[in-house]
Parts: structure tokens; C-alpha cells; sequence
């Protein structure tokens, strides 16, 4: 039998039935109209609901899946040619991912076994060994999968936790509505600073401290980080700086749209972030566990900005006291770029970019060294601290998804200089109005000489 099996294992295409070709060929063009399709129909959706910014999400998520898909062609088409590469064994012992052994031994539970070997039978001179073995890149070609299923996965998780963050926020617009709130927000109303719910909240004796009111910033985020007087405060501060006074607006709706132009930045996969993937595969060198360390990296960055965020809500409500000893109606904030680290507001913005695709990748590295060598391989040597990871990964994700993400969305609108594209959009359309309504007056007076100039000529005709 085991000959019957190595002569069909090896059997090329043309010693292979042709309904057999054709039915492999069948699923995978089947599965792929199918996700076509899917995406087709989402997208579709999105632009009924008039959803630009997801559906431009869509359309970011679809050329990041074609770039993969190009990667995984390049791979197949030049996997003969890579195996192919030799270097010395000395330079192929170097920076190994798992202890080294006898290259004429058999290392219990190194992965899968494929069916492509090195093509053709072909072999290094002795002392070389191949650069990437066939076997290897095709367990790359594994991986280039995984990316793609895994970008789709982690898409949909941060849009849907931030989403059910803002779901939370409706309740409070509604109550934008009642009579209580117009009370407490009455101009007429004049009230001490320091008898606000929002100041006393924030300015405390712990505010007056750099050192504290960070401290202090960095735990008021894992505990309602967005409380309901910050948000009253917030719209407040937004309609009074770009809306006229007594504006119903709904701002929710406002802040949804943010989040999701923030989200359409958060799946793209740019350069910088592709080679800090690669540093996190040039760096998995066995001993030196970096990878517990890289996963530590989204962590601190993620609380970093969270705490960042939430120290711009308490820095403006001590500049309130600051400002004014009385206020009439709800205090009004005021935030600039200098509340933001260098003066950069889009800087918060591509650190939580960095981040949940840092998290996001090596979660992924997690789970295909998991198919590929098994949960107890040689990659996890210290399971301990793959399941420190692993938990960290989770955390990183809930975190930034469903406190991080949202809270900068709602912030980030209150400055005078809003770099959300909604805004831009909102302006495009009035710009927009305004011109087809000089075209419609232009229009009209074009008819309306006309008209005269024709009761003119018939005039003088009845004369």
C-alpha cells in the first residue's frame, strides 16, 4: 500500500482524471463567486444606507484581499525558483524559530507534511542547503490565507464593539429632548463653575497635578470611560462652536459617522505596518521570546492613548475653572491641537491604526503556527507565555474596539480644527446645494429674458 500511495501522490496533472481537476476547479470558482457575491451584495447595502464610509471601508478591505491574493500568486508561481536558492548551512543555522536538528533526522511533530518537495527532485550542492524549502513556502502560502481570513474577522469585530459602544449613547441624545435638560442648559441659567457635574467630576485636587490627573486618567478608562455628563458636555461644546444655539442635532448620529471614517483608516495595511510585520517574523528567534514582548507592544500604546484621551477630557474641564468662576447654561469646552501629542490629532488616530493591525497579525501568527506545527510545537516552547499572549491579544481588541476607538471618535470632534471627512462631507454638500442653486437662479433669469424679449417682438409684430 505504500507504494500505491507515494505513485498516486505523485501523479502530475496529466496522469490525473480530468473530472477530477474539474471538480477541484469547481469548489474553489464556486467559493470564490460566492465571496464576490457577498461582497457585491454588502456593498451594495452600504451605499442604500448611504454608508460612504463603510462602503470606502469595503472597497479598502477588497484591495487589501487582492494585494494578499497577489502575494499567494507570487508564491506559487516562483516557488520552483526560490527552493532553488542555495546558502550555506552555516547562514541557514542562523536565527532559527525552534532548536536546531540533524538534517537527516526527523524532528517529532516539526508540522504537516505536503506533497510538494523540493520540485524535480532537486538538490543543493553539499554544504548549501535551499534558501526557503517548497515545503516551507507552501506553509507560507498557509499563512498568506490565514491573513486574509483573519483581516476580514478582526474588520468586522472593531466595527461591530464600537458600534455597540455608541449604541449606548442613544438613550443619552433622547434625553437631549426633555424638558430637564433644556433647564440645565438654559443660557439665562447662571451657575458657579464649580457646581457643574462636569467639572466636579474632572477638576478635582487631583486635576491640579500632572502626575495625578494622569494616574488618574489611566483607571477612569476601564471604568466608564465615556460617562453620560462628559457626553452632554462634549455636544454642548460642538453645537455651540460650529452649529447656531437651539440647533436640534442629532449628534449621536454625528459621531457614528465619525467612527466609521476612523474605521475605514484602521483596515488599510500600509507600508510602515507591513514592515512591522516583518520585524515580528525576522525577530521570532528561538530563546529570545520576543514575541511575549512585541504582544506587549499594541498593549501599551492602546493604554497610552486611552489615557491620553481621558486627560484631555479633565485638562478642559480645569481650563473651564480656569477661565470663568460663573457660567451661564452648560460650560462649553474648548480644545485645540495643542491638547494633542506634538500638536498632531491624526497622530492618536495612526497609533490606534498600528495597534489593532499589530495585535490583529500576530493573533494570526498564533493560530497558523497552531495548524501548521501544532499547539505544543517548538514555537511554543514557554506555553505560558503563549497564553499570556493570547490573552493580551484579546484584551488589546476589546479595549481598543470597544473603549478606545469610540472614545476618540467622540472627542476628536470637539476641536474648531475637526479632521473627521464627515464635516468635509456635510460642507461638500452645502457647497454643492448652493451651486446647483446659482445655477437654478441663472437658469431662471436666462427664461425670464427671453420670455421678455419674445413678449417684446410679439408686441411690435401686433403694432
Amino acid at each position: 500500500m505504500g507504494g500505491g500511495e507515494g505513485g498516486d501522490g505523485t501523479r502530475a496533472l496529466d496522469q490525473t482524471p480530468t473530472w477530477a481537476v474539474a471538480a477541484v476547479c469547481a469548489v474553489i470558482v464556486a467559493a470564490s463567486i460566492l465571496l464576490e457575491g457577498i461582497l457585491h451584495h454588502l456593498g451594495q447595502w452600504f451605499s442604500k444606507r448611504k454608508k460612504k464610509a463603510l462602503f470606502d471601508a469595503l472597497e479598502k478591505v477588497k484591495s487589501e484581499l487582492m494585494t494578499l491574493g497577489f502575494i499567494s500568486l507570487l508564491l506559487t508561481v516562483t516557488a520552483r525558483y526560490i527552493s532553488r536558492i542555495c546558502i550555506p548551512e552555516g547562514a541557514a543555522d542562523t536565527m532559527l524559530p525552534c532548536p536546531k536538528i540533524s538534517r537527516h533526522g526527523e524532528q517529532k511533530g516539526h508540522g504537516r507534511r505536503h506533497l510538494s518537495e523540493e520540485p524535480n527532485n532537486f538538490s543543493c550542492p553539499k554544504g548549501m542547503v535551499s534558501l526557503v524549502s517548497a515545503d516551507g513556502l507552501h506553509q507560507l502560502h498557509i499563512f498568506v490565507f490565514f491573513l486574509a481570513l483573519f483581516h476580514v474577522a478582526f474588520s468586522a469585530i472593531t466595527m461591530s464593539l464600537g458600534r455597540a459602544k455608541t449604541r449606548i449613547w442613544k438613550e443619552w441624545e433622547k434625553d437631549t429632548c426633555s424638558l430637564t435638560y433644556e433647564f440645565s442648559s438654559d443660557p439665562s441659567k447662571f451657575r458657579l463653575t464649580h457646581q457643574t457635574s462636569f467639572v466636579r467630576q474632572h477638576a478635582s485636587c487631583w486635576s491640579k497635578s500632572t502626575i495625578m490627573l494622569y494616574f488618574v486618567s489611566f483607571f477612569r478608562q476601564f471604568f466608564r470611560s465615556v460617562r453620560r455628563t462628559d457626553y452632554m458636555t462634549l455636544r454642548h461644546g460642538f453645537i455651540s462652536a460650529h452649529l447656531s444655539p437651539g440647533t436640534r442635532f442629532n449628534f449621536r448620529k454625528y459621531i457614528k459617522r465619525s467612527l466609521e471614517d476612523d474605521f475605514k483608516t484602521v483596515v488599510g495595511i500600509s507600508p510602515p505596518l507591513w514592515a512591522s510585520a516583518l520585524a515580528v517574523m525576522l525577530f521570532n528567534v528561538h530563546g529570545w521570546h520576543n514575541l511575549f514582548w512585541f504582544s506587549t507592544i499594541p498593549l501599551v500604546v492602546i493604554l497610552a492613548v486611552g489615557t491620553k484621551l481621558q486627560a484631555i477630557i479633565a485638562r478642559m474641564a480645569v481650563e473651564i475653572t480656569e477661565r470663568h468662576t460663573v457660567i451661564q447654561g452648560m460650560p462649553v469646552v474648548k480644545l485645540s491641537d495643542e491638547h494633542f501629542w506634538f500638536g498632531k490629532p491624526h497622530m492618536v488616530l495612526h497609533l490606534i491604526h498600528f495597534a489593532l493591525f499589530q495585535n490583529a497579525f500576530e493573533i494570526t501568527y498564533f493560530f497558523w503556527i497552531w495548524y501548521e506545527f501544532g499547539l505544543r510545537s517548538c514555537f511554543h516552547d514557554n506555553f505560558e507565555l503563549i497564553i499570556a499572549r493570547v490573552c493580551l491579544g484579546a484584551i488589546v481588541q476589546f479595549v481598543c474596539s470597544y473603549i478606545t476607538l469610540p472614545l476618540h471618535a467622540l472627542v476628536s470632534q470637539v476641536p474648531i480644527h475637526i479632521f473627521c471627512s464627515v464635516k468635509q462631507q456635510l460642507s461638500n454638500f452645502f457647497f454643492w446645494e448652493m451651486q446647483l442653486s446659482n445655477f437654478t437662479l441663472l437658469t431662471l433669469h436666462v427664461f425670464t429674458l427671453i420670455i421678455e424679449l419674445s413678449t417684446q417682438f410679439v408686441h411690435k409684430s401686433e403694432v
